[in-house]
């Protein structure tokens, strides 16, 4: 995969690190973005330092952070061929009914029009012929997630964001995504902390997942074997959906 080119936003840490750690071994060269500037350098380094791997702290919806980063890859890496819009928050847990309104337009700017927007600046910045871009969604925006039901609002919006990017985007751009089931991160951590072994056993596969699961399906889908794939989203859950549950 050489001269490949990735941007991997919100990969700090978690799934969004597994990924910019599963690019580099490919042999991609990899701009990673988060909000804590003191641990995306150190999780630069570790992905191998300045000559495969920078870090370029911001916000996700700043529009002036996203135009930055990809004037720096352009300018360090070169043209980018590889988008992955990993970044997403949830600051409100509990019904609809008693949801704060601003907590929700904040889930939309973030995780909907934020990953519009990086999907308008890579554009900009060279992602165009055998480009690939993939969002990691959420079975939350699959089936109804009691408790992070905006959250899922959210996820299911870009879904079909995903599709209909796919649609425009072609055949130049395939565009496709992921949803995850729980994985073992600090995002997550409300959703198993002190009953993983209960929440494990709803799962078929009798585990949760782990940021490398993510990884390996987000790699696939921006690789050569998933040429003829786009519009996609691939369910990566142990199983969990088969019973019914999202958690």
């Amino acid at each position: 995969m050489a001269d490949q080119v990735a941007i991997v936003t919100g990969a700090s840490r978690g799934i969004g690190f597994a990924i910019a750690q599963r690019f580099v071994a490919e042999g991609y060269q990899v701009a990673i973005t988060g909000r804590n500037a003191e641990a995306l350098d150190q999780a630069a380094r570790d992905l191998g330092g300045p000559d495969v791997a920078i870090g370029i702290p911001g916000k996700g919806d700043d529009p002036d952070h996203r135009a930055a980063v990809i004037d720096t890859v352009l300018g360090q890496f070169g043209p980018i061929t590889t988008l992955v819009n990993n970044i997403g928050i949830n600051p409100a847990y509990g019904p609809l009914g008693s949801l704060d309104l601003g907590a929700a337009r904040k889930m939309i700017d973030v995780n909907v029009l934020g990953t519009l927007g990086w999907v308008q600046e890579a554009l900009r910045g060279g992602l165009t012929e055998g480009g690939a871009i993939v969002n990691i969604s959420s079975i939350s925006g699959i089936r109804p997630a009691p408790g992070i039901a905006f959250y899922g609002v959210t996820k299911a919006a870009l879904i079909h964001l995903t599709e209909e990017l796919a649609v425009e985007l072609a055949p130049k751009v395939r565009v496709n995504a992921v949803a995850p089931a729980v994985v073992k991160t600090k995002f997550a951590t409300a959703l198993y902390e002190g009953r993983e072994e209960q929440v494990s056993a709803t799962y078929p596969l009798k585990r949760l997942g782990v940021p490398e699961d993510v990884a390996g399906a987000v790699a696939f889908l921006c690789g050569p074997d998933a040429a003829w794939i786009t519009g996609q989203t691939v369910v990566i859950d142990g199983g969990v959906t088969l019973t019914g549950s999202v958690q």
